[in-house]
């Protein structure tokens, strides 16, 4: 196998992806969840622990939602959906407001053909970052970092990348955060690795709406402080997908070895403990020698290793009682926000298949490899960001929620 964090080395220090035998970590008595997880109403998840992580969540996955083909081009299904989001009070100027957004989204939908077939859109956002500016028991804002594609998978031109600054403002009402509002701003631009080429548009068909799902984050979380225990059904093979994705993906991962162990142990089937601590032990190595940074992250200089992944969609690939296979379409960003250009971090869009077993009451991975990548084509008239301005995505406070 290939592991998620060979797929990552290969960004944070410039070399291609390391092969590394299959992963996995020794069970634990199963954590007990913080809440009793998401579910969906309208195609819009409701349900979310009253915590910082499940503010994340709730932003995340109402960014998502709203940037959505369904939500975009269907407009009974925006208005449903508007409605089990928008906090008491505020429907209409949401209403309002959608409306406006799903038309201007429209010349980008289209791609080159000639109107927007809905079936054929490509419309996902995957969540980078998460940082709570503000949070007490009534209230929660958060300022994400998100990555879009945006297109269609018939013609000739390829979706289009964009990075956006999405800032959510959550209220605590009927037991669930319940969005006030939101604006966007364009984000950080991180440019495409340049070792990946755009795919044509047909490529993108796996990633349609009738054939894969978005990810939902929970914000829920076990007493090892990593995702509570997951359902015994697609849906909870899925999160458990993504969530090792997004964790094997995070800055920690490198610098923190206690943090990266109890990780593994967490998420990893049993059989393969020994494989799994011994490569990432050295994985982590190699890039906090090649960047020169401490448990902090950080170098002598200040600079900060930057890295992130951010799941775009999920499609079964297939599943038993026992056993479960997933495709992601992830975006990783990799590199190090300092003074030197020439490391400045870098997007890498991959798809990777996440194997799973369920074992003592949960999903756990054996294996997480990296297939063909997936890649649109870059922001349209956008320059990348200095490298310097990373540090404000950076850290463990930036973490998302996870699945």
């Amino acid at each position: 196998m290939v592991t998620a964090a060979g797929v990552i080395v290969s960004m944070a220090t410039g070399t291609p992806p390391a092969t590394a035998p299959s992963a996995s970590v020794p069970a634990r008595s199963t954590p007990q969840a913080s809440g009793e997880g998401v579910r969906e109403l309208h195609g819009v998840p409701v349900g979310y622990p009253h915590t910082r992580s499940g503010a994340k969540a709730a932003a995340a996955n109402y960014t998502t939602v709203s940037g959505s083909s369904r939500f975009l081009t269907d407009k009974v299904a925006r208005h449903r959906a508007l409605a089990v989001m928008a906090a008491k009070g505020t429907s209409e100027a949401a209403v309002k407001k959608a409306d406006h957004a799903a038309g201007a989204a429209v010349g980008s939908l289209r791609g080159d053909t000639s109107k927007v077939s809905a079936k054929n859109t490509v419309a996902r956002t995957g969540v980078l970052s998460a940082h709570v500016l503000g949070f007490d028991a009534h209230g929660a804002m958060v300022r994400l970092w998100t990555t879009t594609v945006r297109g269609s998978a018939a013609g000739h031109a390829t979706p289009k990348t964009g990075f956006q600054s999405v800032t959510v403002t959550l209220i605590w009402e009927s037991n669930d955060w319940k969005l006030k509002g939101s604006s966007a701003t364009t984000g950080l631009v991180a440019p495409i690795d340049v070792r990946q080429a755009s795919n044509v548009p047909g490529d993108f068909s796996d990633y349609v709406p009738a054939v894969a799902e978005d990810p939902i984050l929970s914000g829920a979380e076990g007493r090892s402080g990593f995702p509570a225990p997951y359902g015994h059904n697609k849906r909870g093979a899925r999160a458990a997908a993504v969530s090792a994705t997004m964790l094997y993906g995070d800055p920690r991962f490198f610098t923190d070895e206690d943090w990266r162990h109890r990780m593994l142990a967490a998420t990893a089937a049993s059989s393969v403990l020994h494989s799994v601590t011994s490569d990432t032990d050295s994985t982590a190595r190699l890039v906090v020698e090649n960047r020169g940074v401490g448990a902090d992250g950080k170098a002598a200089d200040g600079s900060e290793l930057i890295t992130r992944t951010a799941a775009l969609g999920t499609r079964s690939i297939s599943y038993s009682g026992q056993a479960a296979s997933i495709e992601l379409w992830t975006a990783s960003v990799g590199g190090v926000a300092g003074r030197d250009e020439t490391q400045r971090p870098q997007v890498a869009f991959l798809r990777m298949t996440v194997d799973l077993v369920w074992e003592n009451g949960t999903w756990r991975t054996t294996a997480v490899t990296p297939a063909e990548p997936l890649v649109p084509s870059p922001p349209a008239m956008q320059e990348a960001d200095p490298a310097v301005g990373f540090a404000d995505v950076g850290g463990a406070s930036n973490a998302p929620a996870t699945a």
